[in-house]
């Protein structure tokens, strides 16, 4: 994801909608959006509440411990905040809503001051050298 960027006509009309939020951070919920679905038996519509919990899953799974911190970093304080982007990426053509989808939806899906303290981190070790016999739980 470190590699990847929004077309600078793209970045610039969701910063004239919205400055809040990093460029990182619409990025990260367009990935999050992903990996719900790959997650889906079959792709569909993903509602403000399982997107809220995917980007808060996906931020485990690439942030480990860190996660809360970076999401804080790119403006990401609540599950409001998700609703926020994902409708900024509407309002630019890059989304799509059904009509019953609202903004309020993604508000109050959990607590970001403790969503991210109540689950077990598995490190699986350094990549390529085996990490399995690093592993080691978290809590």
């Amino acid at each position: 994801m470190n590699q990847l960027h929004l077309a600078d006509d793209l970045l610039e009309r969701i910063h004239a909608r919205e400055t809040r939020y990093a460029e990182q951070a619409y990025l990260f919920v367009l990935a999050s959006i992903e990996y719900v679905q790959t997650r889906l038996p079959v792709r569909r519509h993903v509602s403000g509440q399982e997107l809220a919990v995917a980007v808060k899953d996906y931020a485990r799974k690439q942030f480990g411990l860190l996660a809360p911190a970076v999401l804080d970093h790119w403006g990401l304080s609540g599950t409001l905040d998700i609703g926020r982007i994902v409708y900024t990426l509407v309002d630019v053509g890059m989304l799509i809503t059904r009509p019953e989808d609202r903004l309020e939806d993604f508000d109050r899906v959990f607590e970001f001051e403790s969503a991210f303290n109540e689950w077990t981190y598995v490190w699986e070790g350094v990549p390529g050298t085996g990490g399995g016999a690093s592993r080691r739980e978290v809590t």
